[in-house]
């Protein structure tokens, strides 16, 4: 009996020291990470929609619906929405600016975690640019009779993104 109580409470300690030694380094890092998502986002704005200085957020009573962008003089150039979907593996999150025609200015997918060498290269800006100066409520894949060409091997990517962007932008439309 002596031989299984003196392992059991040598193993306690060292989990009770690991575990707060974790904790520790949680609470000094968690609002690094999370100031860095922040910026990556703001950055991801101003990729989509470059002639804004500013961005104001248009929210309903709980979420931000999506942002105005304001060049340096107040002038409105433009609106930004994010949208996400499930592809094959993972959530994709894409951020996209709209001109004030609201047509596409550009797209970038910020959040992915699909298949490397295939749905991953949703990120490529061969893919990305696709979208530009297109209507966000008519944008199809090529597979469903529209004019985004899909991805190698990762249709279901591809879907996502387009998918998503056509489903959100027409909850946003009369917003907008």
């Amino acid at each position: 009996m002596k031989d299984f109580i003196r392992p059991t409470l040598v193993l306690l300690i060292i989990c009770v020291i690991a575990g707060a030694i974790l904790s520790l380094i949680y609470t000094q890092t968690a609002p690094l990470i999370a100031e860095n998502k922040l910026k990556a986002v703001e950055a991801a704005r101003r990729l989509v929609l470059p002639d804004a200085e500013s961005f104001k957020p248009i929210s309903d009573s709980s979420t931000v619906l999506f942002y105005e962008g304001y060049s340096a003089d107040s002038t409105l150039v433009g609106y930004v929405f994010s949208c996400e979907q499930y592809g094959y593996s993972s959530d994709v999150k894409t951020i996209i600016g709209l001109t004030l025609e609201l047509m596409i200015n550009e797209i970038t997918v910020v959040s992915q975690s699909e298949t490397p060498g295939l749905g991953a290269n949703c990120t490529k800006q061969d893919f990305t640019a696709q979208f530009t100066g297109k209507n966000p409520g008519l944008i199809y894949v090529d597979k469903d009779g529209g004019d985004i060409q899909s991805l190698t091997g990762a249709t279901i990517t591809t879907r996502a993104v387009t998918n998503a962007i056509r489903e959100t932008f027409q909850k946003l439309r009369d917003r907008l």
